[in-house]
């Protein structure tokens, strides 16, 4: 009984010098990842970093926008009659632009004039 006892107390102090261990292991770990995140930073150009915010910034609020208009769009897809009054509006819509700016061939010009003036601009 007398040989249990001690080899309780060995198991013990094995575990505590284990945990002491790994508590110094841990904590000379932290600062090396510490230290390679500090160098890793240093070597950031700042003055790039505030574009690349601005262009994330530009692309979350674009995705946030399309979120929301899809749950508009949904919602009004739910109500029975609303998509099928869009739908003829759309047909209005462009039946009325299409007399006002292709029944002639002077109005047909100036529509293909304006399109290759703005193939140039966004294109070239």
């Amino acid at each position: 009984m007398i040989d249990s006892t001690t080899e309780v107390k060995e198991t013990m102090q094995d575990d505590t010098t284990t945990s002491t261990a790994a508590e110094v292991d841990f904590s000379e770990r932290y600062s090396d990842v510490i230290g390679k995140v500090n160098e890793t930073l240093d070597k950031v150009d700042w003055s790039q970093v505030g574009r690349i915010g601005k262009a994330s910034g530009v692309l979350l609020a674009v995705i946030v926008a399309q979120i929301l208009i899809k749950g508009v769009l949904d919602t009004i897809n739910l109500l029975p009659i609303v998509p099928g009054l869009l739908e003829l509006l759309g047909l209005v819509v462009v039946g009325n632009w299409s007399w006002n700016n292709l029944t002639t061939g002077e109005k047909r010009s100036a529509v293909m004039a304006k399109i290759q003036s703005l193939r140039k601009e966004y294109l070239s």
